[in-house]
């Protein structure tokens, strides 16, 4: 197998450079000579992830498809730490990213599986109070293309980005309390009555009727309007505009053919 080179990182004083190789080797160079100094063994599959410490040049962090997380001190090539990405009845999660935080006490991990894992020193209970699934009430929504070929959410026929803030919620589309909503950029000010979702029952593909958030109270078209660019502002006030003359009905008719499933697209 040819050697190549996956990932490249310099530690923290730019003393040292380490390369993670595709075949499972991490290699760590003097930058000024160029010289290998050690070959840190572990892993068992293509490293994506190194990550140098904040003000410790001796710490590097390497994580890869293999679901390990190591911690290493490249001045003597060796493990200091070692976590194992087990998932209870899946086997184990590749690590796709990792940083540390500003002070080099946590570092957290994203996997394949759509976890955040959060590891270091001190105390977990400040984080007991955060519900372990959190998802956006639109994450799994389908999207259509219109005439034009814009994407469209299929449901609300309105493009991704003009869309208000989503909700979080559960694995099972299940609304978390007000207080987590405004976790949400963009509601973090916002009332406790345009927090709450609207639920509807939807049917899936198998037959099956479940309830699930299907629409959101947002905040009045005047306050969206403002925290809107100018340039967007004035489109978003000609849409309301058109829609206060001629209906919503006879919007869509005067931006489209008949059957266009879509909403005004600006040029």
């Amino acid at each position: 197998m040819k050697p190549k080179v996956t990932m490249i990182a310099w530690n923290q004083n730019d003393n040292y450079v380490v390369t993670a190789v595709n075949n499972h080797l991490l290699k760590v160079w003097n930058s000024c000579t160029g010289q290998l100094l050690h070959d840190l063994v572990g892993h068992a599959d293509e490293v994506f992830v190194l990550e140098t410490h904040p003000f410790d040049s001796r710490i590097m962090l390497s994580a890869g498809h293999d679901g390990n997380i190591f911690i290493w001190d490249i001045t003597k090539g060796t493990k200091t730490k070692h976590y194992f990405n087990m998932i209870e009845g899946q086997g184990h999660g590749a690590v796709f990213d990792c940083k540390f935080s500003p002070d080099g006490q946590h570092f957290a991990c994203t996997d394949s599986h759509g976890h955040l894992l959060i590891l270091g020193f001190g105390c977990s209970r400040p984080y007991e109070n955060i519900p372990d699934q959190m998802f956006f009430h639109t994450d799994y929504r389908p999207l259509i293309r219109d005439s034009n070929n814009y994407v469209l959410d299929e449901q609300t026929q309105q493009a991704p980005h003009l869309m208000p803030p989503p909700f979080l919620v559960d694995v099972d589309g299940n609304p978390h309390p007000t207080k987590y909503q405004r976790l949400v950029p963009g509601r973090e000010n916002c009332a406790d009555e345009h927090l709450i979702p609207q639920l509807g029952y939807v049917a899936t593909s198998d037959g099956e009727v479940v309830e699930q958030v299907i629409g959101q109270q947002t905040l009045d078209q005047d306050d969206q309007v403002s925290e809107l660019s100018p340039l967007e502002s004035i489109i978003r006030q000609l849409q309301l505009q058109q829609e206060r003359r001629n209906g919503a009905d006879q919007e869509f008719a005067s931006f489209g053919p008949p059957n266009w499933e879509g909403t005004p697209r600006r040029g």
